[in-house]
């Protein structure tokens, strides 16, 4: 009802670029002025979020995809009854540091190796 889910247009294995759905417009306009709105605040995972997509796809699209972040918010706080727990700026640092050593340790292992992780103090 929102319109704000991304398009599913896939040709030949590959997705490709495609408008949102048609959806209420003064709802769209409130979450997508929510997601500029905060993506100037400082230090949480909405403003990470948008920074991230508007390097690589602009200010229009993140703005978009952080607006339909904010409705999925919404959606699991009314349903789940749960209070917001925020992720935080470096949610993505965590998830790729995360991602490299189980990568690591997956061809390590591949390789015949037994691996150890052992976090180094700093």
């Amino acid at each position: 009802w929102a319109g704000m889910a991304p398009g599913n247009y896939e040709s030949a294995g590959k997705r490709l670029s495609s408008r949102t759905r048609k959806g209420n417009k003064k709802l769209r306009a409130c979450l997508v002025e929510c997601a500029r709105a905060a993506a100037r605040k400082k230090d949480t995972y909405l403003s990470a979020k948008y920074h991230r997509i508007a390097a690589r796809r602009g200010a229009n699209r993140a703005s978009m995809a952080v607006g339909r972040t904010i409705l999925e918010i919404i959606y699991y706080l009314l349903t789940r009854k749960e209070p917001y727990k925020e992720l935080g700026a470096d949610y993505w640092d965590r998830q790729r540091e995360a991602k490299i050593v189980r990568q690591t340790v997956k061809k390590l292992e591949g390789l015949g190796y037994e691996v150890k992780l052992e976090k180094v103090g700093a």
